[in-house]
């Protein structure tokens, strides 16, 4: 029977064990003072440090959830393990040979806990996949690393394996090793038939699982024979040791450089983590087979120290429609971040695996330089779905597009991009944006709830019309150019006819008016009851009474050459107002052109703005 570690020896583990390195190994600490640390509790999720370590006291104390203890009572915590695992465990890291009480010689197999045999299991089945890959049998697993562009160094420094096929061959290896079946079901690494457990990964590709400490907690498997019926990619199942949704393949190799860097690359595969890498982006992690989440964000959090000072997470994905939705559901996650996240997107679809191999390193190093703000490229990817060469096309865009500028939570950066999106739309007011995305907050819509392309009338369906806004700028110009048109319609003859009728409105209810006018045209603008009784005809019946409405309403005029005077002045302003939406139109055209791709493009739109601007001064010369 193994009986208890001495005192002493306790006592000499704890007083030769560096805390700071132990917690180094979790957290990213700073120096806070004479030999003081802090980082972010990795017991409790916070945006400022408050977790401090103090080295020569060998201590530990969270000013924030209050967790403190020696570097023992750490590794109790951080690995869920017993006093007995975690002092065996500092032990063997400094390389001191405990005694036990009672001549004992420590915990035989049946005494280690649970933990400690998972995680001894996965290691030698570690070992044992990485012999397998230097075997004849393996040469498919060789052949198609090196068509990835990894070389044998590649492999042995991420420690690429192989498993063979055949049902059993790591189950009598690990056997062989004093494992019981009973354990073994619980490594995850073993299927259960109708006549015992077999391997789970057979004739695959084996890359090992780490987590942050650099212990084996799982497996990725990836197929190579046609005859494999099962998926391309095979993970471990959870178990007590491999939760999916807190591990981050490569974080063993990459947690120091994201320290020091303040960077985290998130990539899709292990073979995209080892590309980067090996082009030197050493920063680089993957998620296995989940989307990242609030678990991976308090890992990134921790080694970022993510405190406001700097930092930036950089996801890359497809460019194609699972690419956007993959960065959509990041951006749900995004917040949680104070560092600054960007996307880096491939235009050809190409993975960082993909352009190593056919463009070499320095083309991994443009696809992370060429990042872009994760809700700057939330909301591009949304407003590709619409035309926005079109007004309907903008309104649908803006009102699919402002849930996601409502999820911002930061006011001054919800602010920056209502404005960047009235750019991109191309439209004159950013207070109708403003308004829009306002109202998108009060409704609760997510970004992946806006009414897109639905935001359409069904056939059938008599449209509603909410009554505008009279302190609307822009709505009540509308409405005052209508009330000009319905009551003076000869106004509108001649020249003024043509810009009036190319005159876009925005306001639902007031574009309905107009396009009605269009319409009947003037033929019963000589008969002022004709004229107005053929609109209301012709408007949608909700509309009917808003259309006697305009016709009734004095106009601010005492005098027939006011009355002149004045619907000249609307009606001007109306065209002026036309003018500034398409000039807005064609400044959206020239922000999302590329000018170097396209010069003839770029120079063109730049003189129709030019001609645009000498029409609008031609017109308030006239006024």
């Amino acid at each position: 029977m193994a009986g208890l570690i001495k005192r002493e020896d306790i006592d000499e583990v704890r007083q030769r064990t560096d805390i700071k390195e132990v917690v180094d190994g979790y957290v990213t600490l700073k120096g806070a003072g004479m030999g003081t640390f802090k980082g972010l509790c990795p017991f409790h999720d916070e945006r400022s440090p408050s977790f401090t370590v103090r080295p020569q006291v060998g201590r530990y104390h969270c000013f924030g959830c209050g967790e403190d203890g020696d570097v023992i009572a750490f590794v109790q915590k951080l690995d869920h393990s017993t006093f007995h695992e975690a002092v065996e465990k500092l032990a063997a890291r400094i390389g001191f040979e405990l005694r036990y009480e009672d001549g004992g010689t420590g915990p035989n197999r049946e005494e280690v806990g649970k933990r400690q045999r998972l995680l001894d299991a996965h290691k030698i089945a570690d070992e044992f996949f990485r012999g397998q890959l230097l075997t004849t049998g393996a040469a498919e697993g060789r052949k198609f690393l090196q068509t990835r562009g990894f070389d044998r160094a590649a492999a042995e420094h991420f420690g690429v394996g192989y498993a063979p096929q055949g049902w059993d061959a790591l189950l009598k290896h690990l056997r062989g090793r004093g494992f019981t079946d009973p354990e073994l079901k619980l490594t995850g690494m073993f299927s259960e038939g109708g006549r015992g457990i077999y391997d789970r990964f057979r004739g695959r590709l084996i890359w090992p699982i780490r987590d942050i400490a650099g212990d084996t907690i799982g497996f990725g498997a990836r197929k190579l024979y046609e005859d494999d019926q099962g998926p391309k990619y095979l993970n471990t199942p959870e178990t007590t040791l491999y939760k999916k949704s807190q591990v981050l393949y490569g974080i063993d190799l990459a947690k120091r450089n994201i320290a020091k860097e303040r960077q985290l690359v998130v990539v899709e595969g292990y073979t995209d983590v080892m590309a980067c890498h090996l082009a030197g982006i050493a920063t680089a992690v993957a998620t296995c087979g989940t989307a990242f989440g609030t678990e991976h964000i308090k890992i990134a959090r921790r080694l970022l120290s993510d405190d406001g000072s700097g930092g930036e997470v950089i996801f890359t994905f497809d460019g194609d429609a699972a690419g956007q939705k993959a960065a959509l559901r990041a951006f749900e996650e995004d917040q949680r971040f104070v560092a600054q996240t960007f996307v880096a997107v491939e235009p050809t679809g190409a993975d960082p695996c993909e352009l190593r191999q056919t463009k070499g390193d320095a083309a991994v190093h443009s696809l992370v330089q060429s990042r872009r703000p994760l809700f700057e490229f939330a909301i591009r990817s949304t407003l590709k779905q619409f035309d926005l060469d079109t007004v309907e096309g903008r309104v649908q865009g803006l009102r699919a597009s402002a849930p996601v500028v409502a999820a911002i939570r930061d006011a001054s950066t919800r602010t920056g991009y209502c404005q960047a999106l009235t750019g991109w739309l191309g439209m004159p007011d950013p207070n109708e944006v403003l308004r829009v995305v306002n109202a998108a907050a009060k409704q609760g819509l997510k970004p992946s709830q806006g009414p897109g392309l639905a935001a359409s009338t069904p056939a059938g369906v008599v449209p509603s019309f909410n009554r505008p806004d009279p302190r609307d700028p822009v709505a009540s110009m509308e409405r005052q150019a209508l009330e000009v048109a319905v009551q003076e319609p000869g106004m509108l003859e001649g020249e003024t006819w043509q810009r009036f009728t190319d005159a876009r409105f925005s306001t639902p209810a007031y574009l309905a008016v107009h396009e009605a006018i269009r319409a009947i045209g003037l033929g019963y603008a000589s008969d002022p009851v004709r004229w107005v009784e053929q609109l209301r005809q012709e408007v949608p019946e909700p509309l009917r009474p808003l259309v006697s409405e305009l016709a009734v309403v004095p106009l601010p005029a005492s005098t027939a050459e006011g009355v002149q005077k004045y619907c000249k002045d609307i009606l001007s302003r109306l065209f002026e107002l036309q003018i500034t939406r398409v000039k807005a139109q064609k400044m959206g055209q020239l922000q999302r052109l590329d000018a170097s791709a396209d010069p003839e493009e770029f120079q063109r739109l730049n003189r129709e703005l030019m001609q645009l601007e000498m029409e609008r001064r031609a017109l308030r010369a006239e006024a």
